[in-house]
């Protein structure tokens, strides 16, 4: 007898149970989410905050819209942090004609270089508000309800809302990996806060009160990690009574994604060292998850080499595939990138890979900057 074919077809399986499991179990979650609509009477006042970096053309693009937001009671504070463009004159011209923008200025300093976080934590203390909304310069809303629907979610115990920021729909096979790369990062971390484990949040469309924030003590226990001013905030701070999310078409905040390989590799080796900072039960169930998805392949190429049994493995993968297609066209029409189901076969293994690769090599990888 085989012994070692047999193993290596009960591991096939215990990947192909697992893998379902996360699909069916914690994928479903957000497939079967009902997006409410905005009925909301009470508006509190809301403070939007953007960190930005010599973000010129960003800002002139993005930051009227968010200026503009059809909301009666609102702050928009950018931090201007070591800008050496002309963001300081465009900010300054703008906030005459609006009267709701406030800037925070950050100088460049010689001996003291500093990350992302302090320019939040510097945004955070101007705002004048309890509920503080989160995005960035190279983001625009979908529509001007944007707060609205942010706002809608703090009731009763709500203290985080969680968004969803897709990258703009181009052309190119690079594109289309990125914004599928985008869809599995959501999928699992809306459909984990939905299961009541949220365990990360994506700074482009976020919110939580200023009071969590400080009961927390800010970003102090992982200032030292250059990202991860809000993925390791929500990671530290969610729990399953205080974390909602927000995800209408109208809520959405839409991205300018990487147009090259190496802008994309280095955005991602930036995220990488915020993960090994995660509760360990976090860090836990997602090795569980990633790890099956790889063994899935390797095993699968493993049989091809041993025995060949390609009806074997023809029955294995679609099964797999038919339950992902089935669960996620929902979701994919919910978060607005239907176009990716044709790429699914095609996508699902290649991004098992460039998940071993990106964590291979960002071990050797040192040196990281916010901007």
């Amino acid at each position: 007898m085989d012994y070692f074919y047999i193993s290596i077809v009960i591991s096939l399986q215990i990947c192909l149970l697992l893998q379902l499991y996360y699909v069916i179990v914690i994928h479903r979650k957000l497939a079967s989410f009902k997006v409410p609509e905005s009925d909301t009477q009470i508006k509190s006042p809301v403070s939007v905050i953007i960190c930005a970096r010599n973000e010129i053309e960003n800002l002139k693009k993005n930051l009227v819209p968010i200026l503009s937001q059809n909301y009666p009671d609102f702050e928009v504070i950018v931090v201007n942090d070591c800008s050496n463009d002309s963001s300081d004159w465009f900010l300054r011209d703008l906030s005459m004609e609006y009267k709701n923008l406030k800037v925070v200025t950050i100088n460049d300093h010689p001996r003291f270089k500093h990350g992302k976080k302090f320019a939040v934590t510097l945004g955070i203390k101007a705002a004048k508000n309890e509920n503080l909304v989160f995005t960035d310069a190279d983001c625009r809303p979908s529509s001007d309800q944007w707060l609205t629907h942010m706002q809608n979610n703090f009731n009763g115990n709500t203290e985080i809302v969680l968004g969803y920021s897709p990258y703009e729909i181009k052309s190119g096979f690079l594109n289309k990996f990125i914004r599928f790369e985008t869809f599995i990062t959501a999928l699992n971390y809306l459909s984990y806060a939905l299961r009541g484990i949220p365990y990360m949040g994506v700074g482009r469309n976020m919110a939580y009160k200023k009071s969590l924030f400080f009961r927390g003590k800010g970003f102090a226990s992982h200032m030292h990690i250059l990202s991860g001013d809000d993925d390791l905030f929500v990671n530290q701070n969610a729990n399953s009574l205080n974390t909602m999310i927000e995800i209408h078409p109208d809520s959405h905040v839409w991205s300018e994604p990487k147009n090259s390989l190496s802008g994309f590799l280095s955005q991602k080796f930036r995220h990488q060292g915020a993960g090994k900072a995660y509760k360990k039960q976090h860090k836990k169930m997602l090795t569980i998850q990633v790890l099956s998805g790889i063994l899935f392949y390797l095993f699968l190429f493993a049989l091809i080499a041993i025995k060949g049994q390609w009806w074997l493995i023809t029955a294995v993968f679609f099964i797999r595939m038919l339950v992902q297609v089935l669960v996620y066209i929902p979701i994919l029409k919910k978060l607005k990138y239907i176009d990716l189901i044709w790429w699914m076969p095609v996508f699902d293994f290649i991004y098992y890979i460039y998940i071993m690769l990106l964590s291979l090599i960002s071990i050797f990888r040192k040196k990281v900057e916010w901007k």
